[in-house]
């Protein structure tokens, strides 16, 4: 029998109906047949992304609430009611949305052209932060900048905007990275200027979030592997000269080492051996929503810098596993949607993506380390969920920053101009 009598005495293969898995949009049927009065639903940004950040501010504000209920009884807070930071918390969250919709809406080159202008925004709010009557002191710290019934905080401004520098800064040099004097020297005096202003607030954690952003965001844009292990080695040498220089700095280093000694106890490691205490009372499940004890006057700064020690207080072990948890999959997923964009040929906006990734991260991780007492004090706020109005915003314009790049990405792989 010819090939041309078997072709047609085969019975005629069915046609695969195409599934809704396999379309740009999801859509309620499996068959175009079934799809023509059905609704359909553009997939236009990372639901879950936002879900997780969502969790995180609605469990911190719990938490906020929980820690900060019993501070009208100390005598410095007496004229506060026991829902004040809990209500000036959801207003800032509230705030903070709106700023993340704005920001939200502006495009990425339009943020890779105004980068260098934030840079030097942020430059002068540094600067102003430090004049007399215009930057407010708070235990010791110049780092605020009063506006009425709220204080802003310039050094959260200064991330955003030595994040989207850097990763401006590594687009404009990516012909010569691999030249030190050209590439990596300049950014280098750059993010000096910002530390050097920073650590006259005093605010050495800013600064340490802030170096291993640039740090990362030119590592991560094909900074010369010996050139970064330079520079990282350089860092090292900077801040244990910066830590040796200064005595209150050493005696909290000392602190770290025994907090419990009768030298420390009282002093530098007052605060991390009441945060160990509050997690040893907690041990597996914790004691409780509201049922710390560490929170009645006990620990210091529970609503802000230690309020991961109260969360492993009443909700334990569990409790701290899941924040770590949420963080991981937070920067494991913006870290995703910024190789994502790299891959797309969108070199900016991977590098901003990567760059925000790395500072939640490595922001979240310095503060449960140190609630934890695996690393040295230091005042940086757990990001969504710890106290703090300017660190929200800033936290939530970032991942706006971060959906709007991933937008522009699923547009473009629809085939669409982002």
């Amino acid at each position: 029998m010819s090939a041309a009598n078997l072709a047609a005495n085969k019975p005629a293969r069915k046609r695969r109906s195409p599934r809704a898995d396999d379309l740009p949009v999801r859509i309620g049927g499996l068959e175009y047949a079934r799809t023509a009065s059905t609704p359909s639903r553009v997939l236009g940004f990372d639901q879950s992304l936002i879900w997780v950040c969502v969790a995180l501010l609605a469990w911190g504000l719990v938490m906020v609430y929980s820690a900060s209920i019993a501070l009208p009884d100390n005598p410095r807070f007496a004229r506060y009611s026991p829902t004040f930071f809990a209500f000036r918390h959801a207003l800032w969250i509230g705030l903070s949305f709106v700023a993340a919709l704005l920001a939200f809406q502006v495009r990425m080159d339009w943020w890779e052209k105004m980068a260098p202008w934030l840079f030097v925004l942020s430059l002068a709010l540094l600067i102003a932060v430090l004049l007399p009557h215009v930057g407010t002191v708070v235990n010791g710290a110049r780092r605020w900048i009063s506006l009425g019934p709220i204080n802003f905080q310039p050094s959260e401004l200064a991330k955003i905007a030595v994040l989207l520098y850097a990763a401006d800064y590594m687009v404009r040099k990516m012909d010569v990275k691999e030249r030190f004097f050209r590439a990596v020297l300049p950014m280098g005096v750059a993010v000096g200027v910002v530390g050097l202003l920073l650590l006259a607030q005093p605010d050495m954690g800013a600064f340490l979030v802030i170096a291993v952003i640039a740090m990362g965001i030119l590592f991560l844009g094909g900074v010369n592997a010996r050139m970064f292990f330079l520079i990282a080695l350089v860092l090292a040498v900077a801040f244990a000269m910066m830590i040796w220089a200064s005595p209150w700095r050493r005696e909290r280093i000392f602190a770290y080492l025994d907090p419990f000694s009768e030298d420390h106890a009282l002093g530098k490691g007052y605060q991390l051996s009441h945060a160990l205490i509050a997690i040893g009372r907690g041990e597996i499940f914790g004691v409780g929503l509201g049922g710390s004890i560490e929170k009645l006057h006990w620990l210091p700064e529970a609503h802000t810098d230690f309020l991961t020690a109260i969360v492993g207080e009443e909700f334990g072990l569990v409790g701290i596993v899941c924040v770590i948890f949420l963080f991981m999959w937070l920067t494991r997923r913006i870290m995703h949607i910024g190789r994502q964009a790299i891959a797309l040929d969108r070199v900016f906006s991977g590098l901003v993506a990567q760059g925000i990734g790395l500072w939640l991260g490595f922001q979240a991780f310095i503060n449960i380390g140190v609630n934890l007492g695996a690393l040295p004090t230091k005042g940086l706020t757990l990001p969504f969920m710890s106290y703090g109005g300017s660190a929200i915003m800033a936290n939530l314009v970032a991942i706006a920053i971060v959906l709007r790049v991933d937008v522009e990405n699923r547009q473009l792989m629809r085939g669409r101009r982002a």
